[in-house]
């Protein structure tokens, strides 16, 4: 099974907006996404609403300093999940 991608589209502080291609089966509300940044760090965001159909927002868990759009977001496919 192939991994889900999009692109970073729009940057508002925390909020980011992620777009797809058509066609794709959109990530889930409160589903986790991930961005790799150029520095090799991972950044987490948590899909927060559906905005047309191919399209969510997310909120980011951490600073969006230095991102821009077009970047790749890979969906994981859960929710956020923290060990215990």
């Amino acid at each position: 099974m192939s991994k889900v991608t999009g692109k970073v589209a729009q940057i508002i502080g925390p909020v980011i907006d992620v777009e797809f291609e058509s066609g794709t089966v959109i990530p889930r509300i409160y589903d986790s996404l991930e961005i790799t940044k150029a520095n090799g760090s991972r950044l987490v965001l948590e899909v927060q609403s559906h905005i047309g159909e191919n399209t969510v927002r997310t909120i980011s868990m951490d600073s969006t300093d230095g991102l821009s759009r077009g970047v790749e977001v890979v969906a994981t496919g859960n929710p956020i999940q923290m060990p215990i």
